[in-house]
């Protein structure tokens, strides 16, 4: 549904976010590619999105591309300074189901550890 939105209507103001929610859907689901080419495409309409330069840190970092990683992490902590550990980043997040907390264990931690960002 959110793809036809899209094509219906590829300048709205909220495209970014969706392009966002699309590449976290697609990034747990362990489509890193089909996630890292969502979030540029939501950076390219919005560079402001913090959670989005880490969303693309930890698909790039799971990927391998590590310089790619960390200067997407670096720009997220740039944009939300108090947002720099992993904990820091889990504590902010407004969702409890334990499947979903669950898969962002899985497939996010990991990529934002290994583009650079601390436990703690």
């Amino acid at each position: 549904m959110r793809e036809k939105g899209i094509r219906l209507s590829p300048y709205d103001a909220g495209t970014p976010g969706v392009y966002q929610v699309l590449g976290l859907c697609h990034l747990l689901l362990g489509h890193v590619e089909t996630a890292i080419d969502l979030f540029r495409k939501s950076l390219a309409g919005n560079t402001r999105l913090y959670y989005t330069h880490m969303s693309l840190a930890a698909a790039l970092g799971l990927k391998g591309d590590l310089v790619g990683a960390r200067a997407a992490l670096a720009e997220g902590i740039r944009l939300r300074p108090d947002i720099n550990s992993v904990a820091r980043l889990r504590s902010s997040f407004p969702y409890s189901n334990p499947q979903y907390l669950g898969l962002l264990e899985k497939m996010v931690d990991p990529g934002l550890r290994k583009a650079g960002m601390p436990e703690e």
